[in-house]
């Protein structure tokens, strides 16, 4: 919303309300109808129309910042805070994320990909995780190690790979796939839930806050 609301300035809508008065103005004074008193109230009435189409200006700058801070929020980038240690060393808790929400609307998350979801087992939650398994791909943990239909997965972002253990389960159509990277803490896929596609709402794009750690999420 901020960089909606900064997108709209007060200058851009600057025109003047009473160029149309100003010949008028011009032609009684040259006639020199009326007495000054009436002079002083016409004034006073167009000073008042100012501050009204003021007004109207400044109402209409924010119905417009407004109309866009909702349409970029809902379709294009959201910013949310990350609560938690589960993505360490990659995101940490307290810092904040700009997600992006158009990507997956043009294809369907990859692997590696972090992305923000509602929560299965409570929609009203979002977490974040990274994409390792996608639909009808057979993933399994041994000793720690991730294994996709088979094959071992590389994983040079994790903190520690974990010793745990995970059977092999082949994730459902439509549904991926999501591990922390902080393994010994965190809850993702293993606990037996994989996430429907309509529940991704982006793609972890990046990190705006603190200063000290502003830059791209990466996704190898």
């Amino acid at each position: 919303m901020t960089v909606a609301a900064a997108a709209g300035s007060s200058k851009d809508w600057v025109s003047s309300p009473f160029s149309h008065l100003a010949p008028w103005r011009r032609g009684r004074a040259r006639e020199g109808r009326g007495p000054a008193f009436r002079g002083r109230v016409e004034g006073s009435d167009r000073c008042v129309a100012s501050r009204g189409s003021a007004a109207r200006e400044v109402v209409q700058t924010l119905l417009v910042a407004l109309v866009l801070a909702l349409v970029i929020r809902g379709f294009v980038i959201e910013s949310f805070l990350v609560d938690g240690i589960s993505m360490e060393p990659t995101l940490h808790d307290g810092e904040r994320l700009l997600v992006d929400k158009l990507t997956y609307r043009w294809h369907p998350p990859e692997r590696f990909d972090i992305v923000v979801f509602r929560y299965p087992l409570d929609p009203s939650r979002d977490f974040v995780k990274r994409v390792i398994g996608l639909p009808g791909e057979t993933v399994s943990i041994r000793e720690g190690r991730v294994y996709v239909d088979g094959r071992p997965l590389e994983e040079p972002y994790l903190k520690e790979p974990g010793v745990d253990f995970y059977p092999p389960t082949t994730v459902p159509p439509g549904h991926v796939f999501v591990l922390g990277d902080n393994r010994p803490h965190s809850d993702d896929s293993r606990s037996g839930w994989t996430v429907p596609l309509r529940d991704v709402i982006g793609r972890a794009w990046l990190v705006y806050w603190p200063p000290s750690e502003v830059g791209l999420v990466p996704h190898p």
